[in-house]
């Protein structure tokens, strides 16, 4: 979680708009997080390093989900809370890659640096939504989601698998 961190905090000043970086950094962070407890998890009932590797890997599809959920919505929110941070989300990075825009890409680096007004923000974001952002995270959010719902159909039909498909289906659905 740490390494993440510092991962992040490093790629604040960097002048790339780089999808590599963004899921090292979710994956030493969020994922990282969410792969420790359900492997833990299934360590504490008694499975097999194999089997505790496959709950390791389905947490780190879950928080992988979950992260790229809840930066699409911090991209909806009217002040761009992750970009008030010098923090560029999937979407953004999709969008600075995909269109190359030169003035996006310049309110971009000052979203990083910390310079970027409100304005500039909001900009940015209506930018990022009309040139398909959003859906790009979604659909990668939706492969992620399906790499999970693949490890659990490796495994025998239980109410556990049950109820980590609804959780999945909660995780990628949530609103907040």
């Amino acid at each position: 979680l740490a390494d993440g961190e510092l991962l992040q905090l490093s790629n604040v000043s960097n002048h790339s708009f780089s999808e590599e970086v963004y899921f090292d950094v979710i994956r030493k962070k969020t994922a990282a997080l969410f792969a420790a407890c359900t492997k833990a998890a299934a360590f504490s009932v008694g499975v097999g390093e194999g089997e505790a590797e496959l709950a390791r890997l389905l947490g780190e599809y879950i928080g992988i989900c979950f992260q790229i959920n809840f930066d699409n919505k911090e991209i909806g929110k009217p002040t761009g809370n992750d970009m008030l941070e010098g923090k560029l989300t999937l979407p953004a990075l999709y969008v600075l890659n995909t269109t190359k825009n030169e003035e996006a890409q310049e309110i971009a680096i000052k979203v990083k640096e910390g310079t970027a007004t409100l304005d500039e923000i909001a900009h940015l974001i209506s930018f990022i939504k009309e040139n398909g952002g959003i859906e790009y995270a979604v659909q990668t959010m939706n492969v992620y989601k399906q790499k999970a719902f693949n490890l659990l159909a490796s495994l025998p039909d239980s109410d556990i698998c049950a109820a980590l498909r609804a959780y999945l289906d909660y995780v990628v659905d949530r609103e907040k």
